[in-house]
Order: C-alpha cells, then structure tokens, then sequence
C-alpha cells in the first residue's frame, strides 16, 4: 500500500476542512470528533467543492445544491448528491496526513 501526503495535522480544524490536489485528484480531509477523514472532494451531482460547503456534526452539505454528505462514510443522505463519496484509508504519520488510493466502500 503506497500511502501519499495531503497536509498538515494543523491545516485541518473541525469547522475547517482541507481541500487539496493529490495525483490529480480533488481530496477534502475533515477532522469530526479527533478522527480524520478523507473524502473525494467534488460533489457527485455537479462540480463544486464539498470542502467548501457547511460542515457540521459530522456531515457536509454541498456549497450549491444542498446535497448532504457524512464525513464519516461518504453515504449520500440528501440528494441531488446521486451517489455515496469514495472515502480513502488515513493515517497520521510524523505530523503529516497521509492517504491511500484504495477507496473503502459504504454499505
């Protein structure tokens, strides 16, 4: 398993999510109760930035059409969100946030 940098523990904050470029793709990394938790970070239904959406208790909500998400899975549970998040494996090592390409599934 080959684990990649998305940033520092301290650029991510429980109201504040990080939104990054890894290989290419949109990565949003929130923080919900001392867990980190990476998300693909572009809305399923049209393109838009879920980082950049309301996060709160646990989910995010879309910045343009509403759609809701939970950080902790990636289940869609609002539409027009269309489709469950890929959600990928993190780690913290040495101060750093590190993810894995191998999407976990929600059932």
């Amino acid at each position: 398993m080959s684990w990649m940098g998305v940033c520092n523990v301290e650029q991510v904050q429980e109201d504040f999510p990080y939104s990054g470029n890894v290989e290419g793709k949109e990565i949003g990394v929130y923080l919900v109760d001392g867990e980190y938790y990476a998300l693909e970070d572009v809305c399923p239904h049209a393109y838009a930035l879920l980082s950049q959406g309301f996060v709160d208790d646990g989910k995010v909500e879309c910045p343009l059409h509403e759609a809701v998400f939970d950080i902790r899975t990636g289940a869609c549970l609002r539409e027009p969100g269309e489709r469950n998040l890929k959600r990928y494996p993190v780690r913290v090592f040495d101060n750093q946030i590190q993810i894995t390409f191998i999407p976990e599934t929600v059932e």
